[in-house]
Order: C-alpha cells, then sequence, then structure tokens
C-alpha cells in the first residue's frame, strides 16, 4: 500500500516541478521580449514620452492578462506577486499556482490511496496546497526582518553622505553600495528609477509599496517633508536610525518573554497530530471510528477548526506590535 501510494506522489510531484518550470521559463521569455520591444519603443519616441513614468512601470507589469483576468476575481490573489517580490522570490504566480495545485493533487492522490476517507483526503490536500503560500510567507518575513535590521546602517550612510556635501541621490547610492541585501537592492532600485526619469518622490514612494514596513515609511516621510520645507535633513537621519534601533531591541526583548507562549502554542498544535497517529498505529479500528462514523465525523471537523481559531487566538496574544 505505501509503495504504490509513494509512487503516486513522486509521479505527480516531478510532474508538477516540470510545468512549473516551464510555465517560468515562458513566462520569463515574454518578460525579455516584453523588455526588448520596449527598449525599442524607447530608442524612436520623443524626449518627452520617453522620460515618462508609465514607460518604466510597464515593465514591472510581468503577470499574463489570462492570470490577471482570473485573479482580479478571486480575493486577496492579486497580491500575490507583491509577496513573492517582498520575499526576494523570482517564482512567477503562474509557477507559484502550479506549485500549489500539483502538491494538493498530489497529496490528495497518495492519501487516497494509503487511506481512502474523503475527510483524511480533504485535508492532506489543503494541508500540502496551503505549504507553498505558508513558504512565501516566511521568506516575506524572513526579508523584511532582515531589511529591519539593516536599516539603521544605511540610514546613517545617507547621514554621512549629506554632511559631507553629497545630494541625496548620491546617499541613496552609496548606501546601495556599502550595504548588503536586501537593502542595497531596494536603495540600488530607488537611485536608478530616479536616475533614469522617473520622478523622486515616485521613486521613493515606491520603496514603501515594496517594503511593508513603518520604519520605511517614516523615513520616506521625513524625506519627502525635508524636500517641501526645508531642514536639516542629515539630523533627522540620524534621530530616525536611533528611533530603528530601540524599535528593533524592544521587539527582540519582547520575542524573549513571549518565547514561552510562542511555543506553547506550536506544542498544542501538533500535539493532537502527533496523538492521533500514534493511537492510528497502535489501534487502527479504534481510531477509524472517528472518520468512519458520521457523528464523529463532525466532531473530528469540529475539532480541526477550534484547533486552528486557537492556535491563531494564541498567536495574536504573543503578536505585540511596536
Amino acid at each position: 500500500m505505501v509503495g504504490p501510494a509513494l509512487l503516486v506522489f513522486i509521479t505527480v510531484g516531478l510532474a508538477t516541478v516540470a510545468l512549473a518550470l516551464a510555465i517560468q521559463w515562458v513566462f520569463e521569455f515574454r518578460e525579455r521580449r516584453a523588455v526588448v520591444r520596449q527598449l525599442q519603443d524607447y530608442g524612436t519616441a520623443t524626449v518627452a514620452s520617453a522620460t515618462s513614468p508609465a514607460l518604466m512601470r510597464d515593465a514591472a507589469a510581468s503577470e499574463a492578462k489570462w492570470l490577471g483576468a482570473i485573479t482580479a476575481r478571486l480575493p486577496r490573489v492579486p497580491g500575490l506577486g507583491r509577496i513573492l517580490e517582498q520575499g526576494g522570490l523570482t517564482w512567477s504566480p503562474q509557477s507559484f499556482a502550479a506549485v500549489t495545485l500539483g502538491l494538493s493533487l498530489g497529496a490528495g492522490l497518495t492519501m487516497l490511496v494509503v487511506f481512502p476517507v474523503l475527510p483524511a483526503v480533504l485535508i492532506a490536500a489543503a494541508t500540502a496546497g496551503a505549504m507553498p503560500y505558508l513558504y512565501i510567507r516566511r521568506k516575506q518575513r524572513q526579508r523584511l526582518e532582515s531589511f529591519e535590521e539593516q536599516l539603521p546602517e544605511a540610514i546613517d550612510l545617507i547621514g554621512r553622505a549629506m554632511r559631507a556635501g553629497h545630494p541625496l541621490s548620491a546617499g541613496l547610492k552609496m548606501a546601495s553600495e556599502e550595504s548588503q541585501e536586501p537593502v542595497a537592492g531596494e536603495f540600488r532600485r530607488v537611485f536608478e528609477e530616479q536616475r533614469f526619469g522617473m520622478p523622486f518622490d515616485e521613486a521613493v514612494l515606491g520603496l514603501t509599496d515594496r517594503v511593508a514596513l513603518i520604519d520605511v515609511r517614516i523615513l520616506v516621510t521625513a524625506i519627502l517633508v525635508q524636500r517641501d520645507v526645508g531642514g536639516n535633513l542629515a539630523e533627522v537621519l540620524d534621530k530616525i536610525a536611533y528611533v530603528i534601533r530601540e524599535r528593533f531591541m524592544i521587539k527582540r526583548q519582547l520575542r524573549v518573554y513571549t518565547a514561552q507562549g510562542r511555543f506553547s502554542g506550536i506544542v498544542l498544535a501538533l500535539l493532537p497530530i502527533a496523538v492521533g497517529t500514534a493511537l492510528f498505529f497502535i489501534n487502527r479500528e479504534y481510531t477509524l471510528t472517528l472518520f468512519l462514523d458520521p457523528i464523529a465525523r463532525y466532531f473530528l471537523v469540529l475539532a480541526v477548526i477550534l484547533q486552528i481559531l486557537g492556535y491563531f487566538w494564541i498567536r495574536k496574544i504573543v503578536d505585540i506590535e511596536i
């Protein structure tokens, strides 16, 4: 029984990977062709139209038209490309959809061979299908945390450049060259966008769209206010860097104080699964009653829902905003 199930899972998994790679190749090929076409149009256009920000923004429109027509009708799916970008991943939304559907189908078919009970099949398919989304959200969180940790040093570089008499754009270039990723890449993009014709305000505001951090919004607000009303921007940047460092230190202390609560949430979430699996191997007939009895199935679904609600409730309690 295990052999055929493993064969089904491997077959579906390999087919999913092949499909995702094919979609990604087609996506990159279309993107390169679009960039070449835009460069050709840029060479033949007038100077006024060539410096338009719309031409630069068109290069970022990477989703296929058929995908946009589908995802526009689904909640929160149009923001998938932004989540992938914030996570530093090169996946396209098409590849992500292919991997999600493939894993869900593979896990469902595998459970159908091993344990042909509809609730178990649905739970396995839903769990496997949620894995790619949880992965990209984890990558997004890690990238934002790394950005927040490196941001004060980049702000200090910009402040020192301005004290030396350089303009703000030169400070952004210095931060992109001296900092580490992901801070270097984001500041490099801001510098290159305003260098190639995009208005400086739009280039800086684009940073807040790509990096969803309150520290970045504070930095951008200070820069835009200084450009409108003037003032000593270097001194303001020093104070912003100090505030960010203090906030980051407090957040680390809170993670230490709430570690026990977070660990308790993980244990309480995994304990029923571990106990249920152990009971299944110890006494299979006793455990099958929970899946075969009509009334027991309702209690099983209720238990899963309450377990999920309890886990997120604990996460909400220990998640303290600073």
